[in-house]
């Protein structure tokens, strides 16, 4: 999951910091999610999920369908 987060983030090109103003958290805070110190909160997994609009089961490693469920 936390590898998935980071190559979401590089590959939209944003940095920790851009992200985290987007999920209303601190950078320290999101790159401890990134790392895997931090569990991510449902809040923040959503928020994730809608700002790349793609589903949480694929943030979660339980798909590999990036299909958010708005677009089925």
């Amino acid at each position: 999951m936390y590898e998935r987060i980071r190559a979401l983030r590089e590959d939209s090109d944003l940095t920790q910091t851009q992200i985290a103003k987007i999920l209303h958290c601190s950078q320290r805070v999101y790159s401890n999610y990134e790392r895997g110190e931090l569990d991510i909160p449902t809040h923040i997994l959503i928020g994730l999920a809608d700002y790349y609009n793609i589903n949480v089961d694929y943030i979660l490693g339980l798909t590999n369908n990036k299909t958010s469920y708005k677009e089925l």
